[in-house]
């Protein structure tokens, strides 16, 4: 999707979208196009039920003499309520409608009084919404109907100070690249995309100025990481450790530091999951998929920050030399573990990772991103992430970046009592608890491998993958997790 901007003129062809506020009023572009149009815009709206609610589009018919293909209104509610957020929507909103068309499809940005943005920076939001919704993962689709297929190909944003509307956008534009590279990585199948291919589409990175280095099984065996090599020791793909270096900061500047779950298929291992359902397991690298896309974001946007990104990649199968429920494991740190369930092993991989990236590192904070519980979707359903974490100020940091982003989290406890849940009589911990609050009991064993470095874990097990569509995320892939830690980079770690 090309997405260019110009100066506020009213085009003569194609198809043009005209803001309408709450009540049916006019703004500006639509008053001077109405008057055009001989008052055909008000006529419309009085004969319709068209209020100007937001989301809202309504095709209108066209006078004769008319050169415009259409002209679609557009609700945008109360003025003074939109925000970033709510304007990046109606960009979303209009893609889906306008998707199919052929022709060249206007938007106008014209000056609304009671808007808190400049117009410019209303485009660029506007601009950034089509984006993120213009993403299609259709590479496997060879009979799709030509009906069904988009076929716009360019919108023009039309703004008073189009120059700084492109300023603005651009960054905006890198962030929406690590999202959809984010969502690429996770969608393609597990025949595709594993622990090696995931590292290879890693090292793309290098043409954006990310260190990019891949640890094979040899050296994580020499650096004792047992807990994740257990989990691939079923599988013919070899595992790997990816880690990523952003330097946009001072040499030397303490970095941020984020890692993720990287479980190219998870069949649950010899504690194999149930059949139905199971294909959905190729995304259970999804928090390693945010992460390098997180990467990609910064590096394209040029963030002045150090940061580092880790992803442990395994796969998960249950052939004969699979890890077996009852074995014990030493992790990198020199704790060991009972594995009494083979598919609680995203924690097992984190372990080896968050250990690895402390030592090596000593980074401001750690966050993670796991696909880590079933539990998760119980407690918050689809639109929370969970969050636990040993710090207050990351946690309201966090929080607070997903509110602006809409990426909610939603932070549930950690205490001794739970902790003690994964005891184990013949380890130093197992990895599963005792029954009930299997979240927790997961973050839990997670924080057992953090020492006193603020930490954050982001369980996205519910919200990873979208089962239908919203105003600026297709079903499917979601990325859930990338715009979030971007902007609480952006906000409080950039120098």
């Amino acid at each position: 999707m090309d997405i260019t901007f110009s100066e506020l003129t009213l085009p003569t062809s194609g198809t043009l979208v005209v803001a309408i506020k709450a009540g049916g009023k006019l703004g500006g572009p639509a008053t001077a196009l109405d008057k055009k149009m001989g008052g055909a815009i008000k006529r419309a709206i009085a004969a319709s039920e068209f209020k100007g609610k937001r989301g809202t589009v309504k095709e209108i018919l066209l006078p004769p003499k008319t050169r415009l293909d259409r002209v679609l209104l557009l609700g945008i509610g109360e003025p003074e309520k939109l925000d970033a957020l709510a304007i990046e929507s109606l960009g979303g909103a209009i893609y889906a409608h306008t998707a199919r068309l052929s022709g060249p499809v206007y938007l106008t940005v014209g000056p609304v009084a009671e808007s808190k943005l400049d117009s410019p920076t209303r485009a660029a939001h506007l601009a950034f919404g089509v984006k993120l919704r213009a993403y299609r993962f259709d590479k496997y689709r060879t009979k799709e109907k030509k009906e069904n297929k988009p076929r716009l190909k360019r919108i023009t944003v039309l703004v008073d100070g189009a120059a700084a509307a492109r300023k603005a956008f651009a960054p905006m534009a890198k962030v929406a690249e690590g999202v959809f590279m984010t969502r690429d990585l996770v969608s393609e199948p597990p025949n595709v995309i594993y622990p090696d291919s995931f590292a290879a589409q890693a090292k793309t990175l290098k043409d954006v100025g990310v260190e990019v280095e891949v640890l094979d099984e040899k050296q994580m065996a020499k650096l004792g990481m047992g807990a994740l090599l257990g989990v691939a020791q079923g599988s013919a793909f070899k595992p790997r450790l990816v880690v990523m270096r952003w330097n946009g900061a001072a040499k030397g500047a303490q970095p941020v530091a984020f890692i993720g779950k990287g479980v190219t298929f998870d069949t649950g291992g010899i504690s194999i999951k149930p059949a139905n359902g199971m294909w959905d397991m190729k995304w259970d690298m999804g928090g390693s998929g945010v992460v390098v896309g997180l990467m990609r974001a910064l590096a394209g946007r040029k963030a002045k920050v150090n940061a580092v990104g880790v992803c442990a990649m395994v796969e998960n199968m249950p052939d004969g030399n699979a890890q077996r429920p009852g074995d014990i494991v030493r992790s990198m740190s020199g704790q060991t573990i009972e594995v009494l369930n083979t598919d609680a092993e995203g924690r097992l991989i984190l372990a080896d990772a968050l250990w690895y990236t402390q030592e090596r590192f000593k980074p401001q904070f750690m966050v993670n991103l796991a696909t880590l519980t079933g539990a998760i979707i119980v407690s918050l359903g689809n639109l929370h992430a969970g969050l636990f974490s040993n710090n207050d100020e990351l946690s309201q940091r966090l929080t607070d970046a997903g509110k602006k982003v809409d990426e909610l989290l939603w932070r549930l406890p950690l205490a001794d009592g739970y902790d003690r849940m994964i005891d184990s009589d013949a380890a130093d911990m197992k990895n599963i608890g005792d029954g009930g609050a299997g979240s927790i009991t997961a973050a839990q064993f997670l924080q057992r491998f953090v020492n006193k470095v603020p930490w954050a874990h982001l369980d996205i097990a519910g919200t990873t993958w979208s089962k239908k569509d919203s105003p600026t995320v297709p079903k499917g892939a979601t990325a859930f997790g990338l715009r979030l830690l971007d902007r609480m980079v952006a906000d409080h770690y950039e120098t």
